[in-house]
């Protein structure tokens, strides 16, 4: 499976942004409401990216700035979420209705997305050439597990290293 720029740019986006809710001292799972950027990924990448005292400052305050224009698009996609729900447990699944919040819901997607980009790329300029240098190679290996792990067959067992 080929990726074009904009999904590895997304993905490398998604990767800094766990940095900066590290940076941020949240715990794991916990940089958005619904645990988006959780796991052992965020204690890891602290300690592979060594951000200074002055770093973390910087990349909170960044994330401040940005809370007010994220928190409604956040709103919106839990909503898009509940109303699938509700209509799938309603009893009378209705395509039209579906799809009409399946668009909403991606174009709340893809605002989120732009976000995330844009405030990963001014984190990523509070890095180091040498924290860029080893966040990149990081993505890259992570990147290489992901197709590793797309192309194998859906019911295949997992591999010890995913």
């Amino acid at each position: 499976m080929k990726w074009n720029r904009a999904v590895l740019s997304a993905l490398l986006a998604m990767a800094l942004l766990a940095t900066v809710a590290v940076a941020q001292g949240m715990p794991p799972g916990h940089m958005h409401e619904d645990g988006m950027f959780g796991g052992p990924m965020m204690g890891m990448m602290m300690d592979y990216l060594d951000l200074t005292d002055a770093q973390q400052a910087q990349i909170k305050q960044i994330m401040e700035k940005e809370r007010s224009t994220m928190q409604p698009l956040r709103e919106q996609e839990r909503q898009s979420h509940r109303a699938i729900m509700q209509l799938i447990t309603s009893g009378n699944f209705d395509e039209a209705k579906a799809q009409a919040i399946a668009q909403q819901a991606a174009q709340v997607q893809s605002q989120l997305m732009v976000e995330h980009a844009r405030v990963a790329a001014q984190a990523y300029q509070v890095l180091t050439p040498e924290q860029k240098t080893r966040l990149k190679q990081f993505m890259a290996k992570r990147q290489q597990r992901f197709e590793q792990h797309m192309q194998r067959p859906e019911n295949a067992e997992p591999t010890p290293n995913e």
